[in-house]
């Protein structure tokens, strides 16, 4: 270090800034090597300060948010309302956003993933949960709305380990190929029977007038009431028969079967 810069006195800025750091006994110092030193001092300690509290904090703010345990605290909502209903049978109470519809507060705060979110505007089916017996399009029910009722997603459908007779039916029938419509297919599917039982009438009721009994569900009654769920394989005929047996109570004869090593030869 030369001698002239051994005297070089503090600019107007590093003097300001270094008041401010600094405690008031301190702000007199003139020898230049101290008042240096000690400026430097402080803005290493304070520019330190704030790198660490990017690299820390913002790590230990995203694993809080990232965090399943915490999935269900809220996060910067706006309009906040507390919803508290059954989630399969599991008192749930969380704050949403107002706007937030059932299906996001599905995936993304009770990390219930199975509804899907296929076209977003309810006409797909590939939403459909069940909620106080009916089914609706998650997509388009807002999480508000469902304070007090109860939800039941394709998650809740399976007991004790045991599928559901609707999902059994599907595997046993081959009603899905690449399986993303099956959880809102087997959703409404279920639905469906109690309507069913209900003698709700549908567009294809011959005589909407007359509200019979428990109804006997034909091929077409099947078609009009799955008509909403969309399968873009199209397994169709598949969920037809798996529906029918579940109502019915009747085995449905399976319309395919396994290759056996002599017929894959001949392929």
């Amino acid at each position: 270090m030369t001698e002239e810069n051994q005297n070089q006195e503090l600019t107007e800025d590093e003097k300001q800034l270094f008041g401010q750091l600094l405690c008031e006994d301190q702000n007199d110092l003139t020898d230049f090597n101290e008042a240096r030193r000690n400026f430097l001092k402080q803005i290493t300690l304070a520019g330190g300060g704030i790198l660490a509290m990017q690299m820390f904090g913002g790590e230990v703010f995203a694993r809080s948010i990232n965090d399943p345990l915490n999935a269900e605290l809220p996060v910067n909502l706006e309009n906040a309302v507390n919803v508290a209903f059954k989630v399969n049978g599991v008192k749930k109470s969380l704050d949403v956003d107002s706007r937030m519809t059932l299906l996001d507060t599905l995936r993304e705060r009770l990390q219930l993933t199975g509804s899907k979110k296929g076209c977003d505007h309810g006409q797909c089916g590939a939403c459909t949960v069940i909620v106080d017996g009916k089914r609706v399009l998650s997509c388009l029910t807002l999480a508000a709305t469902c304070t007090g009722k109860s939800v039941t997603t394709i998650e809740g459908l399976a007991k004790g380990g045991e599928l559901h007779p609707m999902q059994a039916a599907f595997l046993k029938h081959d009603g899905f190929q690449c399986g993303y419509c099956t959880p809102g297919q087997i959703c409404s599917a279920v639905a469906l029977m109690t309507e069913a039982k209900n003698g709700e009438v549908s567009y294809v009721t011959p005589d909407v007038r007359v509200k019979p009994g428990s109804l006997q569900l034909t091929d077409n009654e099947i078609r009009e009431r799955m008509s909403g769920n969309i399968c873009r394989c199209g397994a169709y005929p598949n969920i037809v028969d798996a529906i029918k047996e579940v109502h019915s109570g009747k085995a449905v004869a399976q319309t395919w079967d396994f290759v056996d090593q002599k017929q894959s030869t001949q392929i």
